[in-house]
């Protein structure tokens, strides 16, 4: 079976790199690496930030892809904001369904279920099952703007639903699994929506020109970096497993045959 796991930013998938040995692959201008654990062929995508850094990761991974090597699963995952008091940092969720703040022409609704055998599989593993997570075109910086959409959700990102939508589109079973790294009443420390690359991922160069225009920010940046590291170390440590849990589609026709039968 064929997994594909996503994440946005390599400190989000560089945990996982240190519990498990992954073989970079070059292919145009995607981040892709791969292992094998148990009997399926995980391959990691880094997207960049955003939905539109998403939308295009994915669609050359359709080019990528010939007919045989289409993915069985795809696995939405890196880390999310908490828009509700019920979720703290470092909490792993799976979300039911995924949100755009925009509706796309492509798509009929606003909002797409996931996989509800992969959802069901990561409640099993541990994770908390929310209802919705909102993908949106920015980071939320503030809590007054995560409060401002909490009836919307329980948690936030800026790249799930296009993800899970491209999947759809390729047949591909998906699932949402992300950790939490801020809570739904904390600030963020700088301006993330300042600090991405032309690649859409964080530059170093751009983090450290925020600083020096407010340096008092400093212990809240490395606060928060250090509550990040901590959550996405949680979310390697739960992929790892889940990944290795995951059942084949054949297995899965099989399963509820029999539970029908019963």
């Amino acid at each position: 079976m064929r997994i594909l796991v996503t994440f946005a930013v390599e400190a989000e998938f560089a945990p996982w790199r240190k519990l498990r040995k992954f073989n970079r692959i070059d292919y145009e201008d995607l981040r892709l690496y791969r292992t094998k654990i148990a009997d399926s062929e995980i391959t990691v995508l880094l997207t960049g930030v955003g939905n539109q850094s998403a939308a295009r990761a994915m669609d050359l991974m359709m080019r990528m892809a010939d007919d045989d090597k289409y993915f069985d699963v795809c696995v939405s995952s890196g880390l999310a904001g908490a828009l509700h008091p019920s979720l703290v940092p470092g909490d792993i969720i799976a979300p039911r369904v995924v949100r755009a703040e925009f509706q796309h022409a492509d798509v009929q609704s606003d909002s797409i279920a996931v996989d509800q055998d992969l959802h069901k599989l990561g409640f099993e593993q541990g994770a908390k099952c929310t209802d919705c997570l909102f993908t949106t075109d920015r980071v939320l910086l503030k809590a007054k703007e995560k409060q401002e959409c909490s009836s919307k959700a329980q948690s936030v990102d800026m790249e799930s639903f296009e993800i899970v939508k491209e999947a759809c589109a390729w047949g591909a079973r998906s699932v949402v699994i992300r950790a939490v790294s801020d809570a739904f009443d904390e600030d963020l420390p700088i301006d993330f929506n300042r600090t991405l690359s032309k690649d859409s991922q964080v530059s170093v160069a751009k983090v450290v020109l925020q600083l020096m225009k407010n340096p008092m920010v400093l212990p809240a940046l490395l606060r928060f970096g250090k509550q990040s590291r901590k959550a996405a170390e949680g979310l390697a440590t739960y992929l790892d497993k889940y990944v290795s849990t995951v059942p084949d589609t054949q297995s899965l026709a099989t399963s509820r045959a029999e539970a029908t039968a019963r």
